[in-house]
């Protein structure tokens, strides 16, 4: 019998393996996204200092304000438009994407595309 590990182990899996290949830096932070299953967030982090720079989420109650819904394709673009633009006003234009483990397409591309429009070079 074939036993298959839960969701949420294989996608922890898939990150590791994609941050052993990159990390943030101070010219180049890194742009990482997490979806649960009703919030959308995405942070800029410089992996060499251990600090967050810039971050943006659905949990926010300004942005929970201007969304109808906190989980679907229309607040991953806002939240990409929105960390782009604090990104942007902290002075980074260049970032390397993380996705976090899943997959790119829907709400994780959204983000990206809508972070890409807004100024972001990735």
């Amino acid at each position: 019998m074939v036993k298959k590990a839960n969701r949420k182990l294989i996608r922890e899996k898939k990150h590791l393996r994609v941050r052993n290949r990159f990390s943030g830096t101070p010219d180049r932070p890194r742009l990482s996204v997490y979806r649960s299953n009703n919030h959308i967030y995405a942070q800029v982090i410089d992996d060499e200092a251990g600090k967050t720079l810039v971050s943006a989420g659905t949990v926010e109650k300004d942005v929970r304000a201007a969304l109808e819904h906190t989980d679907d394709i229309a607040a991953a673009e806002y939240i990409g438009d929105l960390v782009a633009k604090r990104a942007l006003e902290a002075g980074i234009t260049k970032v390397v994407f993380d996705r976090g483990g899943l997959i790119y397409q829907g709400k994780v591309a959204a983000l990206a595309d809508a972070a890409r429009k807004a100024g972001l070079d990735f």
